[in-house]
């Protein structure tokens, strides 16, 4: 029996349809929020992104800007645009779109964002907050896979969690929220031993390791929930039919465009799986609507002493 497919992009589409009831809300408060991201050079795969997030905040009234430093910008000209979106205050959130360049100090960089701002989570005021659970913004693809599992009505209390994956994007701080709402966690990494046998304990599997379908069916629990955070490009007609031979949709889509799209998780895993997020359309759809969350949550919270009924519940 195949596992239940668990639609991104349907839970996508209801979390955008609340923001936007708060963005009325917001703005009939005389307050429209702001993005600002930052996107550093031509990466193809970075400027894909950022249109999609730009596209979101149009769509639902939140203004944004996309500002586009040459790919050779230093350290220290980073720093000072990041410190003017700082001080402008019709600027609630600031993006960074990473990777940056080689020359570019990521910690240096992302330590100057505003905390209140901080959109993507990653400043170590609001990384603080995540562990010892006081109100922040939380990191937005983490924040969808919780989304995903409450919205889905699947158990996390009292369940045995494994995330495969430590990386301070997805990893730890997904593992942090399980933890906070009562799961056992387990974080696995490139030095854990046995790694499938230690995978098949879990209730909850998430991976997010960048290995195009490394999680086989002997990794996963017979009806455990697997949440796939991988996105990883197949390109070369070998590799594609190693994975998908015989999937007309799959067939169109490679035909068509040259590669398609899939996870950490082999597909062979939806036979075994309970419930599986699809790539894509699972968990990059919430990654998105995440960062619309956080963005009216900066608003809110940066502008309450202005608009006090903002800091009403």
């Amino acid at each position: 029996m195949s596992a239940t497919i668990l639609d991104g992009k349907k839970i996508a589409t209801e979390i955008r349809a609340e923001v936007l009831a708060e963005i009325q809300g917001l703005r009939a408060a005389g307050v429209r929020p702001g993005l600002a991201v930052v996107l550093v050079g031509n990466h193809p795969a970075s400027a894909v992104y950022v249109r999609q997030k730009v596209k979101a905040c149009e769509e639902i009234g939140i203004h944004s800007e996309t500002h586009t430093p040459p790919l050779m910008v230093s350290s220290r000209e980073l720093v000072a645009l990041v410190n003017e979106l700082n001080q402008r205050d019709e600027i609630d959130g600031i993006l960074l779109q990473l990777p940056l360049p080689s020359q570019v100090d990521v910690k240096q960089v992302l330590m100057t964002v505003d905390p209140a701002k901080d959109v993507d989570g990653f400043h170590p005021l609001n990384v603080g907050s995540l562990a010892t659970q006081r109100p922040g913004l939380v990191p937005c693809t983490p924040a969808g896979i919780l989304e995903i599992l409450k919205r889905s009505r699947i158990p996390i209390a009292g369940q045995e969690a494994l995330v495969v994956g430590r990386s301070h994007i997805v990893g730890r701080p997904t593992a942090m929220l399980l933890l906070n709402n009562h799961a056992t966690v387990t974080v696995c990494h490139s030095k854990t031993r046995n790694l499938a046998a230690v995978c098949r304990r879990a209730d909850i599997l998430v991976t997010a390791v960048g290995r195009a379908g490394m999680i086989t069916e002997e990794y996963v629990k017979p009806g455990a929930t697997v949440i796939d955070v991988g996105m990883n490009q197949i390109a070369e007609r070998r590799e594609f039919d190693k994975f998908f031979r015989g999937n007309k949709k799959r067939e169109h889509s490679f035909m068509t465009k040259g590669s398609t799209l899939m996870g950490d998780v082999h597909p062979a895993v939806a036979e075994v799986a309970g419930a599986i997020t699809p790539v894509p359309g699972g968990v990059g759809p919430l990654t998105i609507a995440m960062l619309m969350v956080n963005t009216i949550k900066a608003a809110k919270m940066r502008r309450a002493a202005q608009v006090p009924e903002l800091s009403k519940p």
